[in-house]
């Protein structure tokens, strides 16, 4: 029997990266067995199989702003919350088709002036406007609650000091790309499975880079400490030993101690967006060994 291929390998790649992200136990994150009021990993799995079309037969992802809005308002009519906005921000240019996944290619074929302009611009406001993300606080420039009068790239330029996923358009998502995607890779062949090596660079980001969603909401001192705990996660081992495992769900229980204000969000989406580049590169597969076998962690 002949198994139908795909008509564009996103249909799989777009999915996969999703769920290996939530079904990963990370530290303050939701996962299987860990939820938020109003939001559990079922959202999140659901809210992959909605934006999935968008990345498929139509082709729609070419027109970055469109699909965005387009995804970012199906996601809110389905699950009622906002579950995937910097995933959709980050995977609809990484998805687009023939990019460069190297930050000068990608810079100059993607994140240009036809795939990132005015128009683009205003449809993505009024997606952050639906999507409604936690923190958003005011701008000094081009606010989200008005109409931009610059392109999508100048936007995101101008929010980068604030927002990692901003960042990624302003430095041709060199995070992504140099750092992201190999920390990934280099859990996946130290532990010799998905949710591990998830886990460990979740870790890895969070000891680098402090989290724009818990600076937004609780302040860029919060997120500081934050970082300083994963950094000490890491110098214990990280989840390579039972000291850095414990230190780990100690970090858990910390980042869910306030209601989950301290929710690592943008980190998650910056490991969605990594784990789907090693899908599309074919680093990894979505066949590859996924859990974690492990008895001492969350």
């Amino acid at each position: 029997m002949t198994i139908p291929a795909f008509d564009d390998p996103t249909q799989s790649q777009i999915p996969t990266a999703c769920i290996w992200e939530v079904m990963s136990r990370k530290v303050g994150n939701v996962h299987p067995t860990a939820s938020f009021p109003g939001t559990d990993c079922v959202s999140f799995l659901i809210s992959a199989a909605v934006i999935t079309p968008n990345f498929g037969y139509r082709k729609d992802y070419q027109m970055i702003g469109a699909t965005i809005l387009d995804c970012t308002a199906r996601t809110r009519a389905v699950v009622g919350t906002n579950t995937n906005l910097g995933i959709l921000l980050l995977l609809t240019p990484l998805a687009h088709p023939g990019a460069p996944m190297n930050t000068e290619g990608f810079s100059k074929h993607v994140l240009n002036g036809d795939c990132c302009g005015v128009f683009d611009a205003q449809l993505v406001y009024e997606a952050i406007r639906i999507a409604n993300p936690g923190g958003l606080g005011d701008a000094p420039e081009q606010d989200v609650r008005g109409e931009p009068t610059v392109t999508l790239l100048e936007a995101m330029k101008l929010a980068s000091d604030r927002d990692m996923v901003a960042r990624q358009y302003a430095n041709g998502f060199a995070d992504v790309f140099d750092f992201g995607v190999p920390a990934f890779l280099n859990g996946f062949a130290r532990f010799g499975c998905v949710e591990a090596a998830v886990v460990d660079a979740q870790l890895r980001w969070l000891a680098a880079y402090p989290d724009s969603l818990i600076a937004r909401k609780n302040g860029p001192s919060v997120a500081e400490d934050v970082r300083q705990r994963a950094a000490e996660v890491l110098r214990l081992g990280g989840i390579a030993t039972p000291e850095g495992r414990r230190a780990g769900v100690a970090l858990d229980h910390h980042l869910r101690s306030d209601g989950n204000k301290l929710n690592p969000g943008t980190t998650a989406d910056l490991i969605t967006a990594c784990l789907f580049v090693a899908l599309r590169e074919n680093k990894v597969v979505p066949s590859a060994p996924f859990r974690w076998q492990i008895e001492d962690w969350l």
